[in-house]
């Protein structure tokens, strides 16, 4: 995966099948925070409220990941704990 400014041209350059997972989830973030912009941040897509990272997202050759904010793992670690997730 090259390098990408634009979250278009990030998704763009994954195969069909992943390009149609990140669509997805892209999409759900908009309907859950319809005020966000996005914008690359790291390398990566990003959804930003008030000039601040709400949540990552991003493909990889093996697995698709959603990286939201420290805080947000924590007011929802009971929610995850069925799911692998990291504290940061």
């Amino acid at each position: 995966m090259k390098s990408s400014s634009d979250v278009d041209d990030y998704i763009a350059g994954f195969p069909p099948n992943v390009r149609t997972l990140l669509r997805k989830m892209r999409s759900t973030i908009k309907k859950a925070a319809p005020k966000a912009s996005q914008r690359i941040s790291y390398g990566v897509p990003a959804f930003v409220i008030n000039g601040k990272i709400l949540v990552w997202y991003a493909a990889f050759k093996s697995h698709i990941g959603l990286y939201p904010k420290a805080a947000a793992v924590a007011a929802f670690e009971k929610e995850l704990s069925r799911y692998k997730f990291a504290k940061g």
